[in-house]
């Protein structure tokens, strides 16, 4: 039963099935019938967790199971200690109300890859960067968070999904590797 950790370029789809635009999951990971426990859209990238078996992938990505996720955003604007606060508690966002999170301010990442292309800059508006970490991954949900408080998020990089993080696997874009799924269990 191999776990797969795979850092998801900008612009991946996260599926196997062929895309008219985009690449996709088969154009790097030639392992057949692995899943993606999860997702993230074609403008996120980072840690993205694949499996062949259907309890394990249950076990990943069921909001219930609670796996915190960690992410890592460069939003526009500074960030102030008022809208720190507003993304550590629950959050309406309109269509659901957000659980508590991690929210804290950082410096960019010296060992964060360059993303290609590159985000939009713009010179009277400075860019800061929040590690976010929630438990629960509904559609877009970090993007809408740091929106939602002024912050609007130009890149924005999972870095980490329970015990996996590619602090201690450290996988450029398009790598991956098989782990051992008991680590899950730690």
């Amino acid at each position: 039963m191999p776990l797969i950790l795979f850092n998801k370029p900008f612009q991946v789809m996260s599926q196997f099935s062929a895309h008219p635009e985009r690449q996709t999951l088969a154009d790097f990971i030639t392992l057949p019938e692995v899943y993606p426990a999860g997702r993230l859209d074609a403008d996120s990238e980072g840690l993205l967790l694949l499996t062949d078996d259907g309890k394990l992938q249950h076990a990943i990505s069921h909001p219930r199971r609670k796996q915190p996720k960690t992410y890592l955003a460069q939003v526009e604007g500074l960030v102030s200690p008022e809208a720190l606060e507003r993304l550590r508690k629950p959050l309406d966002l309109g269509d659901f109300v957000t659980q508590k999170s991690d929210a804290r301010l950082i410096q960019e990442p010296a060992w964060l890859w360059p993303r290609t292309p590159p985000i939009r800059q713009r010179l009277n508006q400075p860019t800061s960067w929040i590690a976010l970490t929630i438990s629960e991954g509904k559609n877009r949900q970090v993007r809408r968070m740091t929106a939602a408080v002024g912050l609007p998020t130009l890149r924005l990089v999972r870095i980490a999904i329970g015990p996996f993080s590619l602090a201690t696997h450290p996988l450029l874009p398009g790598e991956w590797k098989e782990v051992d799924a008991l680590e899950l269990e730690k």
